[in-house]
């Protein structure tokens, strides 16, 4: 087979560097939580935001000759350090169909779908990592926590459990904290599935007319903008499987566009290397008659507002 020429790697390394900047699977959540900032360098600190930032300063009056209030926007805290994760997707020739192969020696679109498979397991990675840190009890402020037991967990539908009172509660403790009112709200899957079948919100659907409780009623009845279900699975090397993000919940303010800046008042964000994902020049090996695609990311979550984030762990049983 072939190897590339620069020219032809000038041309086609930037097309599958693309191609996997824009891969993205609908049952990861995290970025929701942990939007990405991209950064110039793999090093420095992280940008935390306290109450202040959340806030309206009084005493902005200024009298002539006065001195003009100041004001520091976030500051330097704990330094981060953005990790090297690198994977390479393999390509057997005899995978390739004569039909679809390039002057290159392998077709973009076989490129993509081995992209695809590649980015996908190192999405899943990052979503490990963010949900670990969302749903860590050690990483928010004492009174934006709650463990549920027994029969006041969602699960329970003898009439003790109170997913209303809860929510209730972590939506004033945000906004107590921070001046914002949660906007999203990250269900795991079973908590997603109880709570469908609570009566709480079997009264709610009945009375208002609707046939079924979606994320969207869900989001109607907290009274948050959005209700996220983080589907996303992991599988350990034995085949077992296990929900990403347990059977947790999380309220929480966060900026959910992509960030043009260092950061937001926002709970957290994911620091990220600019210009990554980057997708190396493919090689051709020999040996075992395969291309192979090296893809590298630099990343790392951080939570910037702790009081921004109400963490609810074990909604059910």
């Amino acid at each position: 087979m072939p190897q590339l020429t620069l020219a032809q790697a000038r041309v086609i390394n930037p097309v599958l560097t693309s191609i996997a900047q824009g891969v993205s699977q609908n049952t990861l959540v995290g970025s929701v939580l942990f939007p990405v900032v991209n950064v110039g360098q793999r090093a420095g600190n992280i940008i935390t935001f306290g109450r202040e930032d959340f806030m309206q300063y009084s005493g902005l009056v200024r009298a002539p000759g006065g001195a003009t209030k100041r004001v520091q926007v976030g500051y330097g805290s704990s330094p981060f350090s953005l990790i090297d994760y690198s994977l390479e997707g393999s390509l057997p020739i005899e995978n390739l169909q004569e039909a679809e192969a390039s002057a290159n020696g392998f077709s973009i679109d076989m490129a993509t779908v081995t992209l695809r498979k590649t980015i996908g397991i190192m999405n899943l990675r990052l979503e490990i990592a963010q949900a670990t840190l969302a749903t860590t009890l050690a990483n928010y402020p004492v009174n934006n926590r709650v463990t549920l037991s027994g029969t006041a967990q969602w699960s329970d539908y003898s009439g003790v459990s109170n997913p209303a009172g809860v929510v209730e509660t972590a939506k004033e403790q945000i906004r107590a904290s921070t001046g914002k009112r949660p906007n999203v709200m990250v269900l795991g899957p079973v908590v997603f599935a109880r709570l469908r079948q609570h009566p709480q919100i079997r009264d709610y659907i009945k009375y208002a007319n609707r046939e079924v409780a979606t994320a969207a009623i869900l989001a109607e009845f907290f009274g948050v903008s959005e209700v996220i279900v983080a589907d996303g699975v992991q599988a350990t090397d034995a085949g077992v499987l296990s929900d990403v993000w347990g059977r947790h919940a999380i309220l929480a303010y966060t900026e959910t566009d992509t960030l043009a800046n260092m950061g937001a008042p926002t709970f957290g964000y994911t620091y990220n290397l600019g210009g990554y994902p980057l997708v190396e020049e493919p090689y051709y090996d020999r040996n075992h008659k395969t291309w192979y695609f090296p893809i590298t990311r630099a990343e790392t979550p951080v939570i910037a507002g702790s009081s921004a984030g109400y963490f609810i762990q074990n909604a059910v049983a």
